[in-house]
């Protein structure tokens, strides 16, 4: 089978097609011929080095999120599931291929309706979104920042917060007509990506100062500036570091503001059961498959592409998720 290996860790130039043999399930596991491949921040962390401490090495196969049929399972699997379309987990890697193995407790029917591109731009973002606002305690009436929101984990927070009845749904991201789209999506107020209102647009004029929850896609040197724009009792909660971690003395302005009692916390979906994060996916994937949660698919692209999707990345040009096809979409 042809994948994209990491051969080099650093730029995207170091990501290369080979053949591969094709994988076996072992027992607990499905094999998926795939139609679509999810590309995510986590893969481009991965890609560039950052999470090395992880242990990645040359040859990685990076992609944690498939979509396609089962064409053969391991011991123990029902056979039921074969010629079945999924969606799937694969962990920490092994999805920028033809074939993929997957724990059979980590795929999900795909609705019909529900196309293998939208399952893999929503399948992880979703859960994320969901149980990050549940993980800071957010309730209706309360105002939300999504920092970063022009992925696909910000795209799906926006409308999930909107939905739920908050106050104000500010987004940040770059450029006005990524704020109108986002407005459309469900976000109130638009701010640049520092958090000042009027470089993007008009949107943002009335927004509010402070937030009751602040959702942070980004992390970096200027968390601690997101920190000051929490509301008395406010939450921030990481899920994402794609501008790197924050500085290691950001915990020192918490404690500048000790008296507004604000709250700092990060967040994984790892830490959620997975018949919790499977309940809620299948919720979303029937949502999407009826057109009340919209997705956003920035391009689809040939696995052979896989470097120019993760120089899309780096330059910040992608709203919503690349998706990467075998066939070549």
């Amino acid at each position: 089978m042809q994948a994209v290996t990491i051969q080099t860790f650093g730029d995207p130039a170091g990501l290369a097609v080979v053949d591969l043999p094709a994988p076996v399930p072992a027992a607990g596991q499905v094999l998926i011929a795939v139609e679509a491949i999810g590309v995510s921040g986590a893969d481009a962390m991965i890609r560039r080095g950052t999470l090395d401490g992880y242990g990645f090495r040359p040859g990685h196969v990076p992609g944690s999120e498939v979509a396609g049929v089962v064409t053969a399972v391991g011991d123990g699997v029902d056979g039921s599931w074969l010629g079945r379309r999924v969606w799937a987990f694969t962990g920490l890697g092994g999805g920028y291929a033809e074939l993929a193995l997957a724990p059979v407790e980590e795929i999900l029917p795909l609705p019909g309706g529900l196309s293998a591109a939208t399952a893999v731009t929503l399948g992880s973002s979703g859960v994320v979104a969901h149980f990050a606002l549940a993980h800071a305690h957010f309730a209706a009436g309360e105002s939300v920042l999504v920092r970063g929101a022009a992925g696909s984990i910000g795209i799906t927070a926006v409308q999930v917060a909107a939905s739920a009845g908050a106050g104000a749904v500010a987004v940040t991201t770059a450029s006005a007509r990524r704020g109108e789209r986002l407005r459309e999506l469900g976000a109130t107020h638009v701010l640049d990506r520092a958090g000042r209102a009027g470089s993007v647009g008009p949107a943002g004029a009335d927004a509010p100062d402070h937030y009751d929850v602040v959702l942070d896609i980004v992390a970096g040197p200027d968390l601690p500036a997101f920190l000051t724009r929490l509301a008395r009792n406010g939450r921030l909660v990481a899920v994402g570091a794609i501008a790197g971690p924050p500085p290691v003395d950001f915990g020192m302005t918490l404690f500048a503001a000790f008296q507004r009692s604000w709250s700092f916390a990060t967040f994984s979906a790892d830490t959620v059961p997975v018949t919790d994060r499977q309940a809620v996916r299948t919720e979303q994937f029937a949502a999407a498959a009826r057109g009340e949660l919209r997705t956003v698919v920035h391009a689809l692209l040939p696995l052979a592409q896989a470097a120019s999707a993760h120089r899309s990345m780096d330059a910040g040009e992608v709203f919503g998720r690349i998706v990467l096809t075998p066939t070549g979409g």
